[in-house]
């Protein structure tokens, strides 16, 4: 296979971004495509080249897979770097992709197939002696047996969608009583969010950890994994702290979880960056989820703990070069954990809470990354996923990358939008993170809006409120024909002034 001179990176924000680096790195030419709302946007400037490829809404640019690969025609790009989200888990743009003669950098259709089913990807690693959560083997027909089955397991139950992920299509049922209700929502979501209103149903694992295994294949069948990531901090079952590796896997679940994990990836024949999602019990006890045939959010803190640039692998793999890392060669150094920094109110459920930068200014210091695509005076637009950037921090153990994450979300400057800076700091405080005992049930467990007290004030009402102070102060203090020695007013934390939140 060629080496690739050209690539196009078919995504936006902080990820695009990302990739161009890299690819520059590389010595590799990039193009940046963009919609309407992102023409200013950072990637579109530190691109080679850039193509307005439509309006704001995604269905009328980022996702046009067809002017995608006519823009890589004309500029004569040699390969497609998706990303995450948009097109990045469509085995029908792969295949597109493949036939118009270009390298796709990520796994093949087939994979991208058989792993965007959840039931397809059960059978696929059937005969790999994998752990299942009991549940029905394929989709289901027949209430009245789905029923009767859900007893037999014993309720909880899940009622899950068989395509897409994000919560969607998911509804958590206790009883009989609930059944037929959740599961006419479940399927209801599944039809609207992904146009596929087939669900399955999973024994509830209570006190559920999410714990995923990144694994790199090449087109030669050698399949590595690069430990594990802990993903467990959630709200609306989408993750908003993750960390590597794990505070609670020995290293003899850590082996047998990447072992796992490399089959799963063979029972598909994969290759490329994916990654395979575990739930973990409290007797830690592991379940194969599903994969996730693209690059992750998460995945600097891997590339932290293991020194393994992901992306440049991914590039690599896609020209067909063999791995040239061994499983004995990779060891865990370190710790890493990343905030996402999301334009959202943590005060207010988690809302978007889109706008203008203000401010924004990102934390620095050894062991400090951020991943963004923003800088000050930017807005969010509302079209795409409010995520601002992701704030990674690295130390020699838990408790410093723990420290160092708390002095970064104090250092990290933004006005303009409230973000979840102020939960990750939250989390990063909290005894049961702290401790390692936490679960998807955190934020239901232990969050609280009104723990956070970050909102800062109104400017408008602060300058009156300073006026009204200086003139009650003037006429209520006695004058001295001496000097008064003034104690200075201790300054407002930078958390207040800065409004971060």
């Amino acid at each position: 296979m060629p080496a690739i001179h050209k690539l196009l990176v078919a995504n936006r924000g902080e990820i695009a971004l990302r990739i161009m680096r890299t690819a520059r790195e590389m010595g590799i030419q990039t193009v940046a495509i963009y919609s309407e709302a992102d023409r200013n946007a950072l990637h579109v400037r530190y691109a080679d080249e850039a193509v307005c490829v439509g309006p704001a809404p995604s269905s009328e640019s980022y996702l046009r897979a067809d002017t995608i690969i006519d823009v890589c025609k004309r500029l004569n790009v040699d390969a497609i770097h998706p990303g995450y989200g948009f097109l990045s888990e469509n085995a029908a743009f792969a295949r597109q992709v493949r036939e118009a003669g270009l390298i796709f950098i990520g796994p093949s259709p087939e994979s991208i197939e058989v792993m965007g089913s959840k039931l397809a990807a059960k059978a696929a690693v059937a005969g790999y002696d994998i752990p299942m959560v009991p549940g029905t083997p394929s989709a289901i027909t027949d209430r009245a047996e789905a029923k009767a089955i859900s007893a037999q397991i014993g309720y909880p139950i899940l009622i899950k969608a068989s395509a897409g992920g994000g919560g969607k299509g998911m509804r958590v049922v206790e009883s009989d009583a609930e059944f037929d209700e959740q599961m006419d929502r479940a399927v209801s979501e599944a039809i609207s969010a992904f146009g596929d209103g087939s669900v399955f149903i999973e024994k509830y694992v209570t006190s559920p950890r999410h714990v995923e295994i990144q694994v790199l294949g090449d087109q030669h069948g050698n399949i590595i994994h690069l430990f594990e990531r802990e993903c467990s901090v959630q709200r609306r079952h989408q993750k908003v702290v993750e960390e590597a590796p794990s505070a609670i896997l020995t290293p003899d679940i850590r082996d047998a979880m990447g072992r796992a994990a490399v089959d799963v990836a063979r029972a598909c024949g994969y290759y490329g960056a994916g990654t395979v999602e575990f739930i973990v019990n409290d007797q830690l006890d592991f379940y194969f989820l599903e994969m996730n045939t693209r690059l992750q959010v998460e995945h600097p803190v891997t590339e932290q703990i293991t020194g393994v640039d992901l992306v440049k692998q991914m590039i690599y793999i896609a020209e067909g070069k063999p791995l040239t890392i061994r499983q004995e060669d990779l060891h865990i150094k370190g710790h890493a954990i990343e905030v996402r920094v999301y334009a959202e109110d943590p005060t207010n459920n988690f809302l978007p809470d889109v706008g203008t930068l203000d401010t924004y200014v990102r934390p620095q210091g050894n062991g400090v990354r951020v991943d963004d695509g923003f800088e000050q005076g930017m807005a969010i637009p509302i079209y795409y996923d409010p995520m601002i950037a992701k704030l990674v921090t690295y130390g020699d153990s838990r408790d410093e990358a723990i420290q160092k994450m708390i002095r970064a979300i104090d250092e990290y400057q933004i006005s303009g939008v409230q973000t979840t800076l102020p939960f990750g700091r939250f989390v990063m405080e909290h005894e049961a993170f702290r401790s390692g005992q936490f679960d998807t049930g955190f934020v239901a467990n232990y969050f609280k809006p009104e723990m956070l007290t970050t909102t800062s004030p109104d400017p408008n009402e602060t300058s009156v409120a300073a006026v009204l102070a200086a003139w009650l102060l003037e006429t209520n203090t006695p004058r001295r024909s001496e000097a008064v020695n003034e104690r200075p007013m201790a300054s407002r934390s930078k958390w207040k002034t800065n409004r971060i939140g």
